[in-house]
């Protein structure tokens, strides 16, 4: 993961954050041997922060690798709690089983393996925290699938919102600044669309943090 802040700001970030157990520790060292990417732990503790304002019950991440996320988010959770991990790639989701339940959280997750889009529609809400951190061009889609299942005073979390690989991010700020950039990619453009469809919503009050590749908070204010 490459952080949308200096590097000496992240790493400050990190050393007044909260501190990672044994297991995320674990999922992190995994991470950065396999080059496989997570929010990290300055968005973990942010995520397990919301999740404790919000005094989330039940949780819905839209993309969930190997649990990285999920971790963070079942430790503010109550007991008789429940956090959806959904995945397409069923060796990540088993992973994901194996470090929740070393944690001691397997009896809140419910696994789910295949398209976020289509576990959605079987889950009732209310979800009070929703993390969207799948494919780039479907976030809206998401946004739109999970709206009606987010009562006043839950969030929805995009990860991405302002980094990631493909993401040409002097194109999504040309975007936001009033310009119309060319030969902007499919994942730029899912970026920007999500934005523009969640800022101007009057049901959500809107702010992207730079933290890790930047995080997109939207807090359901109204019906």
């Amino acid at each position: 993961m490459s952080s949308v802040l200096a590097d000496e700001i992240a790493r400050f970030c990190r050393a007044t954050g909260p501190e990672p157990d044994e297991t995320l520790i674990e999922m992190d060292e995994y991470a950065a041997a396999e080059g496989f990417p997570n929010v990290g732990p300055e968005v973990g503790g942010f995520l397990r922060l919301l999740a404790r304002m919000t005094d989330a019950e039940r949780i819905f991440e839209f993309g969930s690798g190997y649990g990285y996320s999920a971790y963070w988010f079942a430790q503010a959770l109550p007991a008789d709690g429940e956090i959806v991990l959904t995945e397409f790639d069923a060796d990540e989701l088993e992973m994901a089983r194996e470090y929740m339940t070393e944690g001691g959280f397997d009896d809140l997750a419910r696994y789910e393996h295949g398209d976020a889009m289509e576990t959605v529609e079987s889950y009732d809400g209310p979800f009070d925290v929703v993390l969207i951190d799948h494919q780039k061009h479907r976030y809206r889609d998401a946004l739109e699938a999970i709206k009606p299942k987010v009562p006043v005073g839950g969030a929805i979390v995009a990860d991405n919102a302002m980094k990631a690989g493909p993401i040409q991010f002097e194109k999504l700020l040309e975007i936001f600044e009033g310009g119309r950039p060319d030969d902007v990619n499919e994942h730029t453009r899912g970026i920007a669309d999500y934005l523009e469809t969640v800022t101007t919503d009057p049901a959500f009050e809107t702010v992207v943090l730079p933290l890790g590749e930047g995080i997109a908070v939207s807090y359901r204010v109204e019906e």
